[in-house]
């Protein structure tokens, strides 16, 4: 599961590394409600109804879904399917602290990356016009390019496909969430019969997770049998593009030793 602004096909290179050690996966590279291919969906765009998607997409392919990754705002999204999915063995968040950041911390690029959108005026005769745009406003051209993924063309031009309204809601939503009263129902002990492995996987180089997030992850893993691991991998926010193999390896440890 993506982040904001992302696809499905962002975590495409770590689904592959981890099909080629383990073949007998089948994995699903969702595009989250307001993102790719899934701009039609309908409902409140916030992190429950953008779990309770996930579910019923899965229900539709006739899988049981037995593990999620999610990075960023999909990492809460996977944190939200620990109680609604039963069949769930493996859950692992990549840079996605659990717990509320009304202060936006460690996502300082993205709502900067969303004001900027929202000042721009296309259409742009070429998705390189849209780039250099983006570049001369002070982002780099790796964001940039990333950006010009979600540019749809139109006999006028290139035009940004995303509602940015739709997309800000589902950021606040992400801001204010707070997954730790579900996490620490299930694997604080009071629901001790779920099986369940949570990894909560961390980026050396950001901010998202502070001492108290921390902290609290921390004591977590002591009071869960085991069930809970809670990891530092060295990176930033990006931790699959910044550290694709030190990722990919601790995923495929994860999934192995379900």
């Amino acid at each position: 599961l993506h982040g904001i602004l992302g696809a499905g096909v962002n975590l495409k290179c770590l689904a592959r590394k981890c099909l080629d050690a383990l073949p007998e996966l089948t994995i699903v590279l969702v595009d989250l409600r307001a993102h790719g291919k899934s701009l039609e969906v309908s409902g409140v765009d916030e992190i429950d109804h953008a779990a309770d998607d996930v579910a019923e997409t899965f229900k539709a392919l006739q899988l049981e879904m037995t593990g999620v990754v999610g990075h960023s705002f999909g990492g809460k999204v996977a944190l939200a399917l620990i109680e609604r999915v039963p069949t769930l063995q493996c859950v692992v968040t990549l840079d996605s602290a659990p717990g509320t950041r009304m202060d936006a911390r460690g996502s300082e690029t993205t709502s900067r990356v969303l004001l900027l959108l929202e000042s721009l005026n296309g259409p742009w005769p070429t998705r390189d016009d849209f780039t250099r745009e983006v570049v001369l406003r002070g982002e780099s051209r790796a964001i940039a390019q990333w950006l010009a993924m979600n540019l749809v063309r139109r006999a006028d031009g290139f035009h940004w496909g995303l509602e940015l309204p739709r997309i800000r809601s589902l950021l606040q939503s992400y801001f204010e969430y707070d997954a730790w009263p579900a996490m620490e129902r299930v694997f604080g002990g009071i629901d001790s019969s779920k099986s369940t492995r949570l990894h909560l996987v961390a980026g050396s180089e950001s901010t998202v997770y502070d001492d108290v997030e921390r902290k609290r992850a921390e004591s977590l893993v002591q009071v869960s049998g085991g069930r809970v691991h809670f990891v530092t991998l060295q990176g930033g926010h990006w931790l699959h593009v910044d550290n694709p193999e030190g990722v990919s390896e601790y995923l495929i440890r994860s999934i192995a030793n379900v």
